[in-house]
């Protein structure tokens, strides 16, 4: 399917044109049909000679309905620009037309009405002069007389071809819906429509309402007045939306794919056509079918801060429309930044205006990874700037879903090498940095970034530490002496576990038997006891001659120690697997450990 928008002056026959095409009446309401003017936006499809779909969003020509108007040509790729004949270009067709230059509406078609009326030419080379110097360019133009049918097979050839020239749509890519009706289908409940852009839903599909972030189930779809599993982009469809009571939707929200999009009260954008500082402070901004409130604030000659009243789900390159409501005062805006920086220090304004100076709009990937020094893929999906499915530029550092820029990983690693030199200043004897504590230091809660990081960097992690390639704890003299005699009596026999009194006599305190069993030197146990750090194999060696199972009593005097260090020897054998217990008093070698 292919979705095209009307735009021209009130009772310039944009209604009728449709109704002459499709051959289904565009105005839904009676009072409508009864003034011969259209209120609010009407709906209907046809099939082209060629096999093409098209359906149309027919909008109000009347001033006082400009943003019924915008609310209808907003998602669309394309229009069809209405001018009557014996009445030529008027001040409506203007004021449409410029709306559809700020939306940067490159792809059109002039149709000349009423041509039955008067000569179509004089009209017909007019609009097509104006319309020469706005986004839409070179149109090609028809007469046409709805009344007659005259030159409405050449509409549809014209048609045919302007489809054809749309750009192909995204139908794989993030689903945002701007709802333009919502009501109740007895039977079915909340029922809401929209012009799909860009996406794919499918029936039982999760989708959130923004802004309010209300979760909500796909019912069913409906096109054309045809129930599908799917639609996608672009097309002009019906959900039917379970969860939902009419009342908390209406026209302006946003359907969207959870997880995927960001909703933002601030974007940076770029005016087409004003200079910041002479737009009022208080304006509505249109985009989609939504109209919010907002405030603006100039950042360059033609750049600024946008805030919303309420946020929207927005992408970079987006455009909108910046107007004031009690003028014809407006102005087209690209989306620059949906995650602008703050603007709290003295200057920042006048920087972030440097900054903008060179984009637009297109995403770039390098400068916002740069600008947040890490950042996970999922977000820039959000942000709209790389998608899920694309590969990330070479030249960023990628660990799983984070992309980091490579002066900041090498910023990280700096930071890190320096953490784990100053840490072994302040405490020699612990075996390194803890490595929650190295995650403070490049501020992430992430361990995965620092085991990432510690291999990059010349370090080394173990035991839940990081440290120096080499690094052993930073004994005294008299400690590295009493260790070195502990470690000769252990080498002549591995379960020789000096006494509690021994180890006090000779200044081993807790913390230097911890920093020596970190280090490897020593088999540490609770109580203190203190085995060879073979003890574990060594005793296996010995026990699996043993018949079995065995007794605490006949492995201890296997093993010839005692029970003060058989106790918990054991159970550090258990809890290694290298013995099994079969009940309260026997155990067995674990023959598979």
């Amino acid at each position: 399917m292919h979705v095209l928008a009307t735009a021209g002056h009130v009772d310039h026959g944009k209604s009728t044109l449709v109704r002459a095409l499709t051959g289904t009446e565009p105005d839904r309401f009676a009072e409508e049909r009864r003034r011969g003017m259209t209120l609010d936006l009407g709906f209907a499809w046809t099939t082209l000679p060629g096999g093409e779909t098209v359906a149309f969003v027919d909008v109000p020509g009347h001033e006082r309905f400009i943003s019924t108007m915008l609310a209808g040509v907003g998602p669309v790729p394309g229009v069809v620009v209405v001018v009557a004949a014996d009445e030529g270009w008027r001040a409506q067709t203007s004021e449409h037309v410029e709306m559809l230059d700020s939306l940067g509406v490159r792809h059109g078609l002039l149709v000349v009405t009423r041509a039955d009326l008067a000569d179509p030419a004089p009209a017909l080379a007019h609009a097509r002069d104006r319309l020469s110097r706005t986004s839409l360019g070179q149109v090609e133009a028809v007469a046409v007389s709805a009344v007659t049918g005259a030159g409405l097979d050449d509409v549809r050839a014209a048609l045919s071809r302007l489809v054809g020239a749309l750009p192909p749509p995204v139908t794989d890519g993030r689903v945002r819906l701007f709802v333009d009706r919502a009501f109740t289908v007895r039977g079915s409940g909340t029922v809401v429509t929209g012009t799909l852009g860009a996406g794919t839903v499918r029936v039982n599909d999760r989708l959130l309402l923004a802004p309010a972030g209300t979760e909500v189930r796909v019912r069913g779809c409906e096109s054309m007045g045809e129930r599908h599993d799917e639609v996608a982009a672009v097309a002009r469809v019906a959900v039917n939306l379970r969860g939902l009571p009419v009342e908390e939707v209406r026209r302006g929200h946003v359907l969207i794919t959870p997880d995927s999009w960001v909703s933002t009260q601030v974007a940076d954008v770029r005016l087409a056509s004003l200079d910041p500082a002479d737009l009022p402070g208080d304006l509505l901004w249109h985009i989609g079918s939504a109209a919010v409130p907002c405030r603006v604030r100039p950042l360059g000659e033609d750049t600024a801060r946008v805030r919303l009243a309420t946020p929207l789900p927005l992408e970079p390159g987006d455009r909108a429309v910046l107007r004031e409501p009690s003028s014809r005062l407006a102005t087209g805006v690209v989306v620059l930044d949906v995650d602008p920086p703050s603007l709290r220090r003295r200057g920042a304004a006048l920087d972030r205006a440097i900054e903008l100076e060179d984009a637009t709009g297109a995403p770039d990937v390098l400068a916002e990874v740069a600008r947040r020094g890490c950042v996970t893929r999922t977000r820039l999906a959000a942000l709209g700037v790389l998608p899920v499915s694309e590969p990330a530029p070479a030249s960023l550092v990628e660990v799983g879903e984070y992309l980091i820029d490579p002066t900041t990983w090498q910023q990280w690693g700096k930071d890190l090498a320096e953490a784990v030199d100053a840490h072994r200043s302040t405490a020699p004897l612990e075996p390194g940095l803890p490595t929650k504590s190295a995650a403070r230091v490049i501020g992430t809660t992430d361990l995965r970034l620092v085991e990432a990081l510690v291999r990059g960097a010349s370090l080394v992690s173990r035991g839940g530490r990081i440290a120096r390639p080499g690094t052993s704890p930073g004994f005294s003299n008299a400690a590295r002496r009493a260790l070195d005699e502990v470690c000769r009596r252990l080498d002549a026999d591995p379960f020789d576990a000096p006494s509690i009194p021994e180890l006090s006599e000779a200044g081993l305190t807790r913390e230097i038997l911890a920093a020596a069993a970190a280090a490897g030197m020593v088999l540490r146990l609770p109580t203190e006891v203190l085995l060879h750090p073979t003890a574990p194999a060594a005793a296996r060696d010995v026990l699996a001659g043993l018949p079995q199972p065995f007794t605490l009593s006949d492995a201890r005097q296997a093993l010839n120690t005692t029970r003060r260090v058989a106790v918990p020897f054991f159970e550090y054998l258990d809890a290694q697997g290298v013995t099994v217990r079969v009940d309260s008093s026997l155990r067995r070698v674990n023959p598979v450990h």
